[in-house]
């Protein structure tokens, strides 16, 4: 690709590499770049890197994070991604929304597909689709082409289960290849935060990196200073990791089946004495990446047979009104809302528009952390064996850095807390950090390439 000097792509690759001309050959072109990408649950992010400096790259609308979010429309057969796809989507455009796809790897469902319309989409190539975009969408902010890159990757994606984990990530870097990178390595998702972090110390300490992101939970130790930054290889420095396969969307979940659930009819009675509605049409609708399948005609009949037998049919009309009108993602992201809302206060509402008028849920503090209790003694367990891998005592930590989306849930930073009280907290970009640092192993491993 060839910039005109004193083009406006030229310009924008001086503002972004300002001290750097190895990207440009004798005739003009630019150089392909290596990039380092947070594929998140949530969210996903794009940085790269030149001369230790990283920046995250806008992708849509200036925002450098995007949503994980594909609208497949059913009116012109087109499909969106990122901040797009979600706009279309709560337009109420026919059509079908996927979140939350990373939780597929490593799961039966990778190699299955969903119907479209008329059409069957395998869950493999959405992903692969998901990461093209992020692809593309980068290497036009350069004018360039983006063809090597560091993945981030959880410490593990599937808990207690090696061969999945393995499988997890074999399918990713399978999907990133099939996106159109020539080159694809995978980096600890803490890990890569820890880097970020390290950019900002003054001196050596031992820092514990905690990494709460949309599907999972990870714990690092690291030896971090402004000397070792330049080093390539930093396996010696990592001292302990260990993570859990919770985060924000089980936190949606939790709450969605506490609080919204119930008045759609989870453990509603039947007629028959001693039987309930089955569970898990709820359990369903509160997971991210598994409400679409309740839009089944087959699901839907099943159902409708459930509210015939119902003692309590106007619960379950409640949510047959919710697969009618396919409310399931808007629903999870008002409880998504509500659940950033308890951060700060005490209670929040939750909007039932669209499913009972003029209603609304009241969502309290106090019952969303019963509600992830267990989720929380799991992480505070994580920090004990993480510290007790390291081989250090909790003292000798003296930073605590906070990143992914869901570290800002007061209950999940108090959990993370408790098992290094003595350390100070210190809050990074809840979804630029692990992108940040991604970009910076991208330079070491790739260099200028």
């Amino acid at each position: 690709m060839r910039l005109a000097p004193g083009s406006r792509a030229a310009l924008r690759h001086a503002w972004l590499f300002p001290d750097d001309r190895r990207d440009f050959n004798q005739n003009g072109n630019i150089m392909s770049i290596a990039c380092g990408i947070d594929f998140g649950t949530s969210n996903s992010a794009v940085g790269v890197s030149r001369n230790g400096r990283a920046r995250l790259l806008a992708l849509q609308e200036d925002a450098t994070s995007v949503p994980t979010a594909l609208f497949f429309s059913l009116e012109d057969d087109t499909r969106s991604h990122g901040r797009e796809a979600m706009k279309r989507y709560l337009s109420q455009e026919p059509g079908r929304l996927m979140r939350s796809i990373k939780s597929l790897l490593g799961t039966s469902l990778w190699s299955e597909t969903t119907q479209v319309k008329h059409r069957r989409y395998a869950f493999a190539d959405i992903v692969a689709d998901y990461l093209r975009f992020l692809r593309t969408a980068g290497g036009s902010q350069l004018d360039a082409e983006l063809d090597s890159v560091v993945l981030g990757r959880p410490v593990f994606f599937v808990d207690d289960d090696a061969e999945a984990d393995r499988a997890a990530q074999d399918q990713l870097t399978a999907a990133a290849h099939a996106a159109g990178f020539k080159s694809v390595e995978l980096q600890l998702e803490p890990i890569a935060a820890a880097l970020h972090y390290e950019t900002s110390v003054a001196a050596e300490e031992i820092a514990l990196v905690a990494d709460i992101g949309g599907g999972t939970s990870d714990f690092s130790i690291v030896r971090v200073s402004p000397e070792l930054a330049g080093k390539t290889d930093r396996r010696g420095d990592v001292l302990g990791t260990s993570g859990v396969h919770i985060g924000g969307t089980d936190f949606d979940r939790l709450l969605s089946m506490t609080t919204l659930m119930p008045f759609l009819g989870l453990r509603s009675k039947l007629k028959r004495e001693g039987m309930e509605a089955p569970s898990w049409y709820f359990a369903d609708l509160a997971t991210w990446h598994r409400v679409n399948f309740l839009y089944d005609q087959k699901v839907i009949a099943e159902i409708k047979t459930v509210r015939r037998d119902s003692a309590e049919p106007a619960k379950i009309e409640r949510l047959l009104r919710v697969l009618d009108k396919r409310l399931g993602h808007e629903l999870l992201g008002r409880i998504e809302t509500a659940k950033i809302a308890i951060g700060e206060e005490k209670m929040a509402p939750l909007s039932l528009s669209g499913v009972a008028q003029g209603l609304a849920l009241r969502v309290e503090r106090g019952r969303f952390e019963r509600a992830i209790a267990e989720c929380l003694d799991s992480i505070e367990g994580r920090i004990g064996e993480v510290i007790r891998q390291a081989g250090i005592e909790a003292g000798d930590i003296r930073t605590v850095f906070m990143t992914g989306g869901s570290c800002g849930v007061p209950a999940v930073r108090d959990a993370i807390v408790r098992g290094v009280p003595e350390a100070r907290v210190v809050a990074g970009d809840a979804f630029g950090s692990v992108a940040t640092g991604l970009a910076l192993e991208a330079e070491r491993r790739f260099g200028g390439r």
